[in-house]
């Protein structure tokens, strides 16, 4: 009898092994399928769209509504601080500049409740802009390796659509010597935003870039400046994305001159912009997309200047 119920008991046993093992091999394919699936959605590529030309949207019309004479304004910056030539001594470089000319009630300054206002385009090297909205405080570029730098500026709305008037843009290089910046960390800026607008002793927010230098950009040759697409699109603000950014030195041929700005998106076909204004584009899909936008002669042949007439930025639209 005890052989008998030994028999089953081991038979029994050998049953739930085999349930055991095919349970756990399940967990590990349905485990496996799972992380399959969300490294696939990581590295999916945005779906095809097609990307159309659309006016202004309503949602900046209406805003423009209610700004007065602003958007008719023709500010000027002069940059105080670093001086064009400046040698720094520090890896902390402080910016200083005053805003003059028709303004007609134009003023950079955050609104706190949107964290949106007039503010000023600061652009270090060719990296992404920086929005400076408090010029009463000196905006600080912080950990700024050693070499030659180029710091680029003009003012912008809201809606980070620039103003395009003379004396609106300025260029300036300077060179830090011995700053002592840490390698290991990328460059920080103050955006000088919310805590200095609200006139706080507390440090304001800053912003992580990596290291740069200026590159053997000539301020007096035709020269492009990437503004906009930048960063992330939201809700109706993907709805229709602009492509915006600064010319100097040079005309395009809609306006008389003998230049155009070549973009593309994720790498597709080139496009071309005739006339010196922002472009609205919808259509565009969920995900990462790359923006190029480029200064061509009337032949379609790149306009050097330093490397920095052909740019490229990452967006993300999250609609």
């Amino acid at each position: 009898m005890k052989s008998v119920k030994l028999f089953i008991f081991l038979v029994a046993l050998a049953a739930f092994s085999a349930c055991a093992t095919s349970t756990t091999n399940t967990n590990a394919n349905t485990n496996s399928n799972a992380n399959l699936t969300n490294t696939a959605n990581v590295n999916a590529k945005p779906t095809a769209q097609n990307l159309t030309e659309v006016p202004r949207p309503q949602k900046i019309q209406d805003e423009m509504a209610t700004r007065g004479e602003q958007d008719n304004a023709a500010p000027t910056i002069t940059v105080v601080e670093p001086k064009n030539g400046a040698i720094v001594n520090s890896s902390i470089v402080k910016v200083k500049l005053t805003l003059a000319g028709d303004l007609k009630g134009y003023k950079p300054t955050m609104n706190m409740e949107t964290k949106m206002g007039n503010h000023i385009h600061v652009i270090l090297d060719n990296q992404p802009y920086e929005a400076y909205y408090n010029l009463d405080q000196e905006f600080e570029l912080r950990n700024v390796s050693d070499g030659e730098h180029t710091l680029r500026f003009f003012p912008s709305r809201p809606w980070h659509e620039s103003y395009k008037n003379a004396n609106a843009f300025q260029l300036v290089k300077f060179t830090v010597k011995n700053g002592g910046a840490d390698m290991t960390k990328p460059a920080t800026t103050n955006a000088n935003q919310a805590m200095s607008n609200a006139n706080t002793s507390a440090t304001p927010e800053g912003k992580d870039m990596p290291s740069s230098t200026a590159g053997a950009i000539d301020a007096g040759k035709p020269l492009l400046t990437y503004s906009r697409p930048k960063g992330e699109y939201k809700g109706m603000d993907a709805d229709a994305i602009m492509i915006d950014f600064w010319l100097s030195n040079a005309k395009l041929t809609g306006d008389g001159g003998e230049y155009r700005v070549k973009y593309s998106v994720d790498g597709g076909e080139a496009k071309f912009i005739d006339k010196w204004s922002p472009i609205w584009l919808s259509g565009w899909a969920d995900g990462k997309h790359s923006v190029k936008l480029e200064l061509v002669d009337k032949n379609g042949n790149l306009v050097d200047n330093g490397g920095y007439n052909s740019t490229t930025r990452e967006i993300t639209v999250a609609k």
